[in-house]
């Protein structure tokens, strides 16, 4: 009985992470949206529903804390429960990236140049972590190994962007401080993506008990906004 009770609570905490992974994946895509269009009302929104996230966050904890301390889980058990705590906390703090990048739409001051790689950069970090939340909910090892590689694609629409910023400054100079905001919007993106690599890390140690860093997140994890 005690058991059974044992594994609706880890079902509980796994639908609990692919909720909160769902808003985050939301907002990022959103929060690229917004700022493609310049949509101030939707970035405030998408800032105030940061609390939301927030707060499923640390319920999510708080869940966690009590599990471990009335059920004394051991081994595989407990790998787990130490990782649904460090997910969630990469959660939280991928919905900062999209807090973020709607912070800076509500700063930038004139209008905004058409960059096309942002879109593709959260729709292929989102795909990324949706993959990367259901191989963690599943143990999934073969999607753990592999979706790590796929970041390679996003670092690479970053440079594009980086590019593409590059020469809209050496066409003018004042256009500097415009390029900087877009840069770290889309620095928040590879971020993200940076951060779905520490889920399938987490996924690994579940599954095996083996933690090892993949290279690709050696990355500094930066800000997610200028100034904030």
């Amino acid at each position: 009985m005690l058991r059974k009770t044992f594994e609706t609570e880890i079902q509980h905490l796994k639908d609990e992470i692919l909720i909160l992974g769902s808003m985050v994946e939301q907002a990022t895509i959103d929060s690229v949206e917004a700022l493609r269009t310049r949509n101030e009302e939707a970035s405030k929104k998408i800032i105030e529903a940061d609390k939301a996230i927030n707060a499923r966050r640390f319920a999510i904890e708080n869940q966690v804390m009590v599990v471990i301390a009335t059920q004394q889980p051991m081994a595989h058990d407990l790998r787990l429960l130490a990782s649904i705590l460090e997910v969630a906390g990469e959660l939280e703090r991928m919905g900062d990236y999209a807090k973020g990048i709607s912070t800076i739409n509500l700063r930038m001051t004139e209008a905004l140049k058409p960059i096309s790689n942002l879109p593709p950069m959260a729709k292929k970090s989102v795909s990324m972590l949706h993959r990367a939340l259901t191989a963690f909910v599943n143990e999934d090892l073969d999607a753990a190994r592999k979706i790590p590689l796929e970041d390679d694609e996003v670092d690479a629409m970053y440079d594009q962007v980086y590019r593409l910023l590059m020469s809209y400054i050496l066409e003018n100079a004042h256009n500097i401080e415009h390029a900087n905001w877009i840069l770290w919007a889309a620095h928040n993106l590879e971020r993200l993506a940076d951060r779905v690599t520490n889920i399938c890390e987490r996924t690994i140690f579940v599954a095996t008990g083996d933690y090892k860093e993949n290279p690709s997140s050696f990355h500094k994890l930066g800000e997610t906004a200028p100034g904030k």
